[in-house]
């Protein structure tokens, strides 16, 4: 804890809470990311990335070997989601812009959707995380929320129309640090 003058200001102990709440609250330290892996389809089969929203949201509280992940419609997830049916228990991938982050996971959180990825609008993001903050709203998404970048979105799309699949089997989160660099087998499109 940083001391001032050999005491601790207020701002110092609210940011010391702060840290530590988010460092057990998530089971991520800051700045860290969540790694998941396509399972299937094998063409994307590749571990990703994706970082955490920084203010709301809940956290992974059980390791799902095989789940699916469903891309929401419409695709933005400002709306209700009409594939409802699909996203009940499920990883939902929505695209960024429309409407607020918080928006977006209280729509999946409402039509039951375990957690949500969304990937940026911008399909050229192979690098910058966005930080995804809360909109001022009362009500609160509890589900997990992560920031994806835009090409990982835009590759996971392509492939499920490609294959003409409804969702891709996921493994979430991974904890990459326990993987050789072998299986790592991250996207070819992104250095991380």
């Amino acid at each position: 804890m940083v001391r001032f003058h050999g005491r601790a200001t207020a701002w110092d102990v609210w940011l010391w809470i702060v840290f530590v709440h988010f460092q057990f609250t998530s089971g991520l330290g800051l700045n860290e990311l969540l790694y998941f892996r396509v399972i299937s389809p094998e063409d994307i089969g590749y571990v990703f990335s994706a970082a955490p929203a920084k203010d709301f949201g809940g956290a992974f509280t059980t390791s799902y070997n095989k789940i699916f992940l469903v891309p929401a419609e419409p695709i933005d997830g400002c709306e209700p989601l009409a594939n409802r049916e699909l996203i009940e228990g499920q990883v939902i991938l929505l695209e960024r812009g429309g409407c607020s982050f918080v928006h977006k996971a209280q729509q999946v959180e409402e039509a039951g959707g375990k957690a949500v990825l969304i990937a940026d609008n911008v399909v050229e993001n192979d690098s910058l995380y966005l930080d995804m903050v809360a909109d001022g709203s009362a009500a609160m998404p509890s589900i997990p929320a992560f920031f994806l970048l835009g090409r990982d979105g835009l590759m996971i799309r392509r492939s499920l129309q490609r294959h003409a699949l409804p969702w891709a089997v996921i493994s979430i989160p991974v904890n990459v640090s326990s993987l050789g660099s072998f299986p790592l087998n991250q996207p070819p499109w992104t250095l991380w």
